[in-house]
């Protein structure tokens, strides 16, 4: 069951400029409290570890290029979840997982120790702890200000503030990286889009000051590899901070025509290309954009089961094929632990559309990584899940997902997003500027 937030919390939820909490308050932060925020304690039943300062450093023989390999790698599951034990667990789940395990009875979660092996740069730890004291939410809770670095909500007051740390949480200065992404149709049958990905990060970066930020929190670009009808073609975004003040610039390059577009709207409800109408924009990692159409609400804490530490479906050399199963990932290369999770709930607002009537999101408490949302269609009726498989990435360190899913309950269908088994490795120092992300970048590329 969900545990209540503190009266403080609750009374806060309606306010539309959080105020900063106070000095002690933020002296919690590597006392009780992680640097990010996350209870330091394990849990009364000790199937919870204390935080202790995660997975820091990289295992013996890592070299940066490698995939990643499992520091947990000598773990033995502790014990399986499937539509036969279902019940036992119930209280453990979310009502998507509970309903993915009932629609697949050959689907199952390998329940694994909890590993709290989230992490983050020291100076990542330093700037949330001044976030603490000086972040505010303005715009109506659609803008943040006061910060430049780190989360900027550690002890979250609202839905919003707590949904703000997952769009701002730190994901390293620069990455470069190919990747693939699969509709899996309710036959089983799919066809992989290769992305050469880029993506430089101004907010978290060392260096920058709020005044420097201005209202840009990163500069993201893809480029289609394959297949061969749609190679060439490439996508520019300017990611705005407060996206109702100045929505987020977009520009798509269109082999077929060699010519650049400016996209009227590429956020909200609007679909990603080649998902299959299974994605919508702000499902990218698993939410961004502007907060506006929905009201948010900060439901507390629980302990769930959630993917985490998914190194298995990672490694390299794995057949995409292996992984992508009919009507779910192959749950043989899935890893589940039992974690603290914030539970927010999105209900939209009234004169609003989207798929999406209601969302709930829930979020690890160490990184502020989305790790599960539930998702409702606007009757009310759950129509998919949606989860983030991650891991620790030793190159910076940081915490983030490997593998995305959203699976469509209805069409029995499911899309994936990060198979990247047989690309190289993510690069951290990839060489970017801004410059590298405006539409007369995209023009260069394309001639």
């Amino acid at each position: 069951m969900l545990r209540t937030v503190s009266l403080l919390l609750l009374s806060a939820l309606a306010l539309q400029v959080q105020a900063k909490v106070d000095a002690d308050q933020s002296e919690r932060l590597g006392r009780d409290l992680t640097p990010l925020g996350g209870e330091m304690a394990g849990n009364a039943a000790g199937t919870i570890p204390a935080w202790t300062g995660g997975v820091a450093k990289p295992p013996a023989g890592y070299q940066p290029g490698m995939h990643h390999p499992d520091p947990f790698a000598a773990d033995q599951p502790l014990y399986r979840v499937d539509s036969q034990n279902l019940a036992q667990y119930a209280a453990l789940l979310s009502p998507g997982m509970t309903a993915l395990l009932e629609q697949n009875p050959d689907f199952y979660l390998r329940v694994f120790p909890t590993r709290r092996s989230a992490a983050a740069p020291q100076r990542i730890y330093d700037a949330t702890r001044f976030n603490a004291l000086n972040a505010e939410l303005i715009s109506g809770g659609n803008g943040v200000q006061g910060v430049a670095s780190g989360i900027p909500f550690p002890i979250p007051q609202s839905g919003q503030e707590a949904i703000w740390n997952h769009v701002m949480r730190y994901r390293g200065e620069q990455i470069s990286m190919v990747t693939n992404q699969a509709a899996v149709l309710a036959n089983g049958s799919y066809n992989l889009l290769k992305l050469e990905r880029e993506v430089y990060f101004l907010y978290g970066r060392e260096g920058v000051t709020p005044k420097d930020l201005g209202n840009t929190l990163f500069y993201y670009k893809y480029r289609v590899v394959a297949p061969a009808r749609l190679a060439g073609s490439a996508l520019v975004v300017q990611e705005t901070l407060d996206q109702v003040l100045a929505i987020r610039k977009a520009w798509r390059f269109n082999s077929g025509e060699r010519r650049v577009r400016r996209l009227p709207m590429l956020a909200y409800d609007s679909l990603q290309p080649d998902t299959n109408g299974m994605a919508t924009a702000d499902q990218v990692d698993s939410y961004n954009g502007a907060p506006d159409r929905y009201e948010w609400q900060l439901l507390g804490k629980r302990e769930m089961l959630v993917p985490y530490n998914s190194y298995a479906v990672h490694q390299q050399g794995i057949a995409y094929d292996r992984i992508l199963q009919n009507k779910h990932v192959n749950p043989e290369l899935l890893r589940y632990e039992l974690h603290r999770v914030w539970v927010v709930e999105a209900s939209l607002r009234k004169g609003f559309k989207h798929p999406y009537g209601k969302r709930r999101f829930y979020l690890d408490e160490d990184s502020w990584q989305i790790l599960a949302v539930d998702l409702y269609d606007q009757d009310g009726e759950l129509s998919g899940l949606q989860e983030a498989h991650p891991i620790s990435y030793y190159d910076v360190p940081m915490f983030g997902s490997t593998l995305e899913t959203i699976y469509d309950f209805k069409g029995g269908r499911y899309f994936v997003d990060g198979l990247d088994n047989n690309e190289p490795m993510y690069n951290f120092r990839a060489k970017l500027t801004p410059r590298d992300f405006t539409p007369q970048a995209l023009r260069r590329e394309g001639n």
